[in-house]
């Protein structure tokens, strides 16, 4: 089990890595983060939005399933949000350099920390 400041640092070791935040999505709060190049803080609420409209949408369509993540791609870089299965109402959100970054290891590597996030 890793705690907040280790799980941000984990994630931070990753290639490409630029930011990283834990965000509440029930209240839009930045509960830690690390990294450089991106207001977390606007990012944080900016984001807390795209997961409770997908969180919504998915309850309205009763697919009775759970969102793993979701991926922003844009031209130079990649932002993974990741609902912490353990514990409802926080996401992770990972800031990747596209040109620097593997999205599938990334995508791994978010999951694999997630599951040991302990708070």
């Amino acid at each position: 089990m890793a705690g907040l400041d280790q799980t941000l640092s984990a994630l931070m070791t990753f290639d490409g890595a630029q930011a990283v935040a834990l965000v509440d999505y029930e209240s839009g709060m930045l509960l830690g983060e690390a990294g450089t190049g991106v207001d977390m803080e606007v990012a944080a609420a900016g984001n807390t939005e795209v997961i409770r409209a997908k969180m919504k949408t998915a309850a309205s369509l009763n697919l009775n399933d759970t969102i793993e993540d979701i991926l922003i791609s844009l031209g130079r870089a990649y932002h993974i949000l990741r609902p912490v299965a353990k514990q409802q109402g926080l996401f992770i959100y990972l800031v990747l350099d596209r040109g620097k970054s593997n999205l599938a290891l990334a995508r791994r590597k978010v999951q694999d920390v997630e599951s040991q996030l302990a708070l």
